[in-house]
């Protein structure tokens, strides 16, 4: 029986080392499938060049189209007249109607050429192209209309109402062009233009990146 103990003693650390290699086994294999599907996916969509400034502003840029950077409500005033039967019968109408118009960028005209990296300041400079005023939206929900006539037609009320609208909205595009809207509009533009591309520099490794936009003269 001693002979028994002594022949038996030494067969389980090897079976309980046996069983611990075949229980790591899966855990290997599953790790090592997890860092090549993260290597493969890394590289798969890593950005090309991420490293350039350049590039990593223009992958910012594609994600938009135009960039509404500054809108405006306006409230033109205006008034038309209605002469009929001669002369005999008048009328006027004076409207105020809100109109609200926006101010984008078109981010698609920014290329390669438009940007300007300085290294040793860690600076980004883009030049943007001009504003781009939107055609007025009027409200003619909440228009505001003031009548006077002896008498006035349908026909004469519906002529003063297209009459004012058309008015209304030449007006409006005089209003939006205004140098003070417009400038505005810019300080917007700039501001958006730099926080925008800002985030993506930081993210690219340029920690302390400066972006200054400007516009074409």
């Amino acid at each position: 029986m001693d002979d028994t103990r002594l022949n038996t003693s030494p067969v389980a650390p090897r079976h309980e080392s046996s069983l611990a290699r075949v229980s790591m086994l899966p855990w290997g294999l599953f790790l090592l499938a997890l860092a090549a599907t993260a290597f493969l996916g890394w590289k798969l969509w890593q950005p090309e060049d991420i490293g350039d400034p350049l590039t990593t502003s223009l992958v910012a840029f594609e994600k938009q189209d135009k960039l509404t950077v500054f809108s405006a409500e306006l409230a033109p005033v205006v008034s038309s007249n209605d002469s009929r039967m001669f002369g005999l019968v008048n009328a006027k109408q004076v409207a105020v109607i809100p109109a609200r118009v926006e101010y984008t960028i078109d981010l698609a005209k920014v290329g390669r050429n438009r940007l300007a990296w300085n290294a040793a300041e860690q600076t980004l400079a883009v030049r943007l192209p001009p504003l781009t005023v939107s055609r007025p939206n009027l409200d003619e929900a909440r228009a505001q209309y003031l009548r006077d006539g002896i008498w006035i037609s349908r026909e004469a009320q519906d002529k003063l109402t297209r009459d004012n609208t058309r008015l209304a909205e030449a007006q409006a595009v005089k209003q939006a062009a205004n140098p003070v809207l417009m400038n505005l509009a810019r300080q917007a533009a700039k501001e958006a233009i730099a926080q925008n591309l800002s985030i993506p520099l930081q993210v690219a490794g340029y920690g302390k990146a400066k972006v200054t936009v400007t516009f074409d003269q």
